[in-house]
């Protein structure tokens, strides 16, 4: 890392884990360094001559590659042998992306993209620790990569662990308990709609009727009760009934004084 780099380590880390903590997708190399953003240089000849040189250029490209590997229709770019022979002399990738170790979410394959487009940085559940950080920087300042992208993912191993040790499980072994404690801030217990979550609401809801039902039909015979004592009418709540509304007995044919089919002469 250059002298320059080096005087701007610290700010520059400060300034990036700011951005990713509170939910940047991307950052300009201009933001993090403190300066102005300065284009990429082109890399010299070959298959991937052609490069974004800009934030927003570098994400459409991204945006576009995405789209291709979620309808089936990729490309896989830059692995020809006059690619790979142009990167031996140097790197010059468009975007760093941090993403999960989960081996179903592979920056290069999701984003479509090939040899020496992608800088990618991976760490369980997105962790951020020096040694992130110094590769993101790295890339940032160094490389000159205008564009930084946080790759998250469904159904995160790290993450759902994480949230198992923090409700009462046992600690993690060896090093995977730091992982606990790094993600452990991060988690939002405001969030719900999963599955745990709808059944705690289903059994709190239950219990809630439950006992309001008890309550009202205890009421309901304590009153009866002391109504009795005092020799007064029982009163018990009757639905209102819509005007011009008959009641179920006006609404009954009369019935016969005799009997059904006793009392009756014939002719």
């Amino acid at each position: 890392m250059s002298v320059e780099a080096e005087g701007q380590e610290v700010p520059g880390r400060r300034r990036l884990a700011r951005a990713v903590l509170t939910g940047v997708a991307a950052v300009g190399a201009g933001l993090v360094a403190g300066s102005a953003h300065v284009p990429m240089a082109a890399p010299p000849g070959g298959g991937a001559g052609s490069r974004p040189t800009t934030p927003e250029s570098a994400l459409r490209e991204l945006v576009a590659g995405n789209g291709r590997w979620r309808t089936y229709h990729e490309r896989h770019p830059d692995q020809t042998r006059t690619v790979r022979r142009t990167l031996v002399a140097g790197q010059h990738p468009f975007a760093v992306v941090l993403g999960c170790v989960d081996s179903r979410v592979p920056p290069e394959l999701v984003f479509d993209q090939g040899l020496g487009d992608l800088l990618t940085v991976r760490s369980a559940g997105e962790v951020l620790d020096e040694a992130v950080l110094g590769s993101i920087t790295y890339g940032v300042l160094e490389l000159r990569i205008p564009l930084v992208v946080i790759l998250g993912h469904q159904s995160c191993g790290a993450v759902a662990a994480a949230v198992r040790a923090t409700e009462g499980g046992p600690l993690l072994p060896g090093h995977m308990q730091y992982l606990v404690d790094q993600i452990r801030p991060a988690i939002d217990r405001g969030l719900r709609g999963g599955r745990a979550d709808r059944r705690r609401d289903h059994r709190e809801r239950t219990a809630g009727t439950g006992a309001a039902g008890r309550g009202a039909r205890d009421g309901r015979r304590d009153r009866r009760r002391d109504a009795g004592r005092r020799g007064g009418p029982v009163r018990t709540h009757q639905p209102a009934r819509a005007p011009g509304a008959l009641s179920a007995r006006r609404r009954t044919k009369p019935r016969s004084s005799a009997p059904c089919g006793r009392g009756r002469t014939s002719g």
